[in-house]
């Protein structure tokens, strides 16, 4: 418990300052409910934006419902009322405050800066300028409570500075330096590691050399005190560090020369630590506080930290604050053990000015509470994820991360509520950007009942019972389906499936901390909801087979059956049930199944499920299946050469023994090359893609690798555990090009004689495939080193292995470039010029070719 000095004026009426450290929990505190109804049931719109002074909210008069008849509403009215709408505007803000400045209304200045401090807490240069209205002797009542408020959690120094100021200047009387010395202690105690903050310790010297003394003994406190405050500060790694050494030094020699020297050297190392860390905190701190921007206004501007975009900028901004952050962390100034109460108040109080520099940035949030978790303050570790949430209300990292706090913690209810609230979030963004897409797209329209309804048809038709909302026979699942689907669009189904990540978070914690039935009565929820995606289906199919171990596979497969009413059109949703039967060894039912949905998708779409089935015909079926699944497949895909499919009959764990050595990709790939190592390597890594592309068409082999992948981690292991079986291994795929003249041949012709040509002609095709294969791959190989230094870079230890200073290649280049280098053989050489007089500055090097001693104009150096 930390208590703000007193604060007193001359007439003797002190007014006492209390601040608990309850670090990031915000500046505000909530009026209590009932207060809040009965106010807006008055007036809604003139309750001021926050309470945060402790003192009833004052209604503005200017802000009472109007007539249509009146006055059309002020600029300062419309521009809030924008901004209630869409709070994250810096831009906005900084007008609104140059409204309320300009308008000498001080009712509207409170509101203006409530409103502000309330969406960006903490920020230092409004509430500077919220104080300063405040400054007046009338008013330095609510200026105190002012202070009382944002001292509390404030890791700024220029607002601790004009703390300072205010406490000297209502404290000017002799008998009252005793609470300007507390309030100098109280601020440096907060703010002291701050390298800024050496005014503050420079003042607080000053202010100690003037007092006055009248005894012998008062003068030997004194100096005690100086001393104190001298060493303490001389160990900082402040910006005005040097000139308190200094100081120190003629104080200590003033008094005594030999105890000088004493106390000199024990504190010289400290000290010369101290400016080696200054050094480099300066470099670090450079990028991350740029200069603010200049203000429209004859007020400085107030920087507000913007909405992420995530660009190139902002990542190697949020970079290097990590990178500093660690530095931070990693105790630079070498602090011992029994000083780390200072280290824990110095890294607090970097991590609080990087939560309020960085307040959008999730990342910044996670590194605080996870360090503040590892030194055992899990309270203030809870606070600082709350206040990151309420900065972040649609953070995954931060939201699981209290979830799992609380879980640990057996605090079930606040889970609950934490996953509820997220969901609800998400929920509300979801219909938002579906009204985006839908007014983009023109897709949807509005019946009578409100309700959307598609006005196109799908391409391709659902198989089984596939209305929207269909009970099943089995009253485990007879809950109502979201009776809608939302529309097709790629950013929302990307954020669909986040959405249902939460929910099989949700599902996850159910299963774990309490049992199946409220796993499962978190799925019926789940299942009610239009926005689920058939994810949460697989992952609640999956969770009842592997802990139900009485009847789960059953529950298991009728959640696939409901899901599939629901997502019969996915052809992910699709695969992954046929793969979960595959492992569970149910080949009648993956049987069934894949003769019921493979009708329903177009050729183009079910080429996937062609080949999860093949897969498993080659590797657990007879011959003759596996024979007749080939001339199903032959007929749907004509233009497939015979030897793909017998060629991938015959493979295991991705070995193609026909590719390597009967079409000779083996040999090719070990042609010697001009770049030695390199380019043997890269044709290592390709040859298997080349035989692949070989018999497949370019067009099929574009959807192949353009279709979605699986996003369900269980099932994804065990189909990768054979996919290398059927499949090539996968690669990235070259930006499109114009078609080649193998395309023009190979299009040439109906498809069914090229499928059944003579076995001479396939090969001259395949022949001239594989060169220009070979022709693209060497247009796309970079250039091959020599041997010489092929075999340097080998020799290099792994990057990752390197913990050294890292240097900026253009300023070793630069260094290079300049640098003079002496001639390596001895000539004689005329006697060198002599040495520029001081001051002079250092003419640039000659890069020209090197004459010799008697050429023309000899060597500048």
């Amino acid at each position: 418990m930390s208590e703000l000095p007193v604060i007193g004026n001359d007439s003797g009426t002190p007014t006492e300052h209390t601040s608990q450290d309850t670090s990031y929990n915000g500046d505000k505190t909530q009026p209590t409910e009932d207060i809040l109804n009965a106010l807006n049931a008055l007036n809604p719109k003139a309750i001021l934006e926050a309470t945060q002074n402790g003192h009833e909210p004052a209604l503005a008069p200017d802000d009472t419902p109007q007539d249509t008849s009146m006055d059309p509403p002020s600029e300062w009215h419309v521009l809030r009322e924008k901004l209630r709408e869409h709070p994250h505007d810096p831009e906005g803000w900084n007008n609104l405050v140059d409204i309320a400045e300009n308008s000498d209304d001080l009712e509207q200045v409170k509101q203006t800066y409530e409103a502000l401090l309330e969406t960006y807490p903490n920020t230092s240069s409004a509430q500077i300028a919220y104080l300063n209205h405040f400054l007046s002797p009338g008013l330095f009542q609510y200026a105190e409570e002012l202070f009382k408020r944002f001292l509390r959690t404030s890791p700024s120094v220029d607002l601790w500075k004009f703390y300072i100021t205010y406490v000297r200047r209502v404290n000017t009387s002799p008998t009252s330096r005793e609470a300007v010395s507390r309030a100098y202690e109280f601020a440096l105690n907060r703010i002291g590691q701050d390298k800024d903050s050496g005014e503050i310790w420079y003042g607080y010297v000053q202010f100690l050399k003037a007092g006055e003394t009248n005894t012998t003994w008062e003068e030997q406190q004194k100096m005690d005190a100086l001393r104190k405050v001298y060493h303490r500060a001389v160990q900082i790694p402040l910006e005005n560090v040097e000139k308190l050494w200094s100081e120190l030094e003629a104080f200590e020699n003033g008094l005594n020369k030999i105890t000088a020297k004493k106390f000199m050297s024990d504190l010289s190392p400290s000290h010369m630590q101290a400016r080696t860390v200054l050094r480099q905190l300066q470099r670090h701190l450079g990028p991350l506080f740029p200069p603010p921007p200049s203000s429209s206004s004859s007020r400085p501007s107030i920087h507000l930290p913007p909405a992420p975009t995530f660009n190139a900028a902002e990542r190697a901004l949020v970079g290097a604050w990590k990178t500093y952050l660690k530095w931070e962390e990693n105790n630079p100034l070498e602090f011992e053990e029994k000083d780390k109460a200072t280290l824990v108040s110095r890294v607090q109080l970097v991590y609080r000015k990087a939560v309020i520099r960085m307040r959008y940035y999730s990342e910044i949030w996670y590194m605080a509470f996870v360090w503040t978790n590892s030194i055992g303050k899990q309270e203030e570790a809870l606070n600082i994820l709350k206040a990151g949430m309420e900065a972040n209300p649609t953070s995954f990292l931060l939201h699981f991360a209290y979830a799992e706090m609380q879980e640990s913690r057996k605090e079930y209810a606040e889970v609950n509520a934490t996953f509820d609230k997220l969901i609800d979030r998400l929920h509300v963004q979801l219909e938002e950007l579906e009204a985006r897409v839908n007014s983009a797209t023109s897709s949807f329209s509005s019946d009578v009942t409100g309700r959307s309804v598609a006005t196109s048809v799908p391409n391709s038709t659902t198989p089984g019972p596939t209305e929207p909302g269909t009970a099943s026979n089995n009253s485990s699942f007879a809950t109502q389906n979201a009776d809608e689907k939302p529309p097709k669009s790629k950013e929302l189904q990307e954020r669909r499936s986040e959405y249902g990540l939460v929910w099989i978070m949700y599902i996850r914690y159910a299963r774990r901390a309490h049992d199946l039935k409220t796993f499962r009565a978190v799925f019926a929820k789940a299942r009610k909801d239009r926005w689920t995606p058939w994810e949460v289906y697989e992952a609640a199919a999956l969770m009842e087979y592997h802990c139900n171990k009485d009847g789960g596979l059953g529950v298991a497969c009728r959640i696939f059956e409901k899901g599939l009413e629901s997502f019969g059109d996915e052809i992910e949703f699709v695969l992954r049930y046929l793969g979960f039967l595959i492992s569970v060894n149910d080949d009648n039912n993956a049987r069934a199944l894949f003769e019921r949905v493979i009708t329903a998708f177009s050729p183009e779409r079910a080429r996937l499920l062609w080949e999860r089935w093949a897969r498993y015909e080659y590797q657990f079926g007879d011959l003759e299946a596996a024979q007749k699944l080939e001339k199903r497949i032959a007929e749907v895909y004509p233009t497939d050469p015979p030897i793909k499919r017998f060629a991938q009959r015959h493979t295991y764990l991705g070995t193609d023994a026909i590719a390597a050595r009967d079409l000779g990709f083996a040999m090719a790939g070990r042609q010697p090359a001009a770049g030695g190592n390199v380019a043997t390597s890269v044709a290592t890594l390709d040859r298997r893609t080349e035989s692949f592309q070989s018999m497949v068409p370019s067009s099929q082999m574009l959807q192949t690798q353009t279709s979605k992948r699986h996003s369900t981690p269980d099932l994804k292991r065990r189909e990768d555990s054979v996919k290398p079986d059927f499949g090539p291994p996968s690669k990235r795929q070259r930006p499109l090009t114009p078609p080649r003249e193998r395309d023009r041949e190979r299009s040439d012709g109906p498809p069914h004689r090229r499928r059944f040509a003579s076995p001479a002609g396939w090969e001259k095709e395949r022949d001239r495939e594989l060169g220009h294969l070979k022709r693209d791959r060497d247009e796309d190989k970079p250039s091959p080193l020599p041997a010489v230094l092929s075999w340097f870079v080998g020799q290099l230890p792994n990057p990752a292995t390197f913990d050294g200073p890292i240097f900026r290649v253009d300023d070793l280049m630069t260094l290079f470039r300049n640098a003079v280098i002496p001639s390596v053989t001895r000539r004689a050489t005329p006697p060198p010029p002599p040495p520029p007089p001081r001051g002079a500055v250092r003419p640039p090097p000659d890069y020209g070719p090197y004459q010799g001693p008697g050429g023309r104009g000899g060597r500048r150096y």
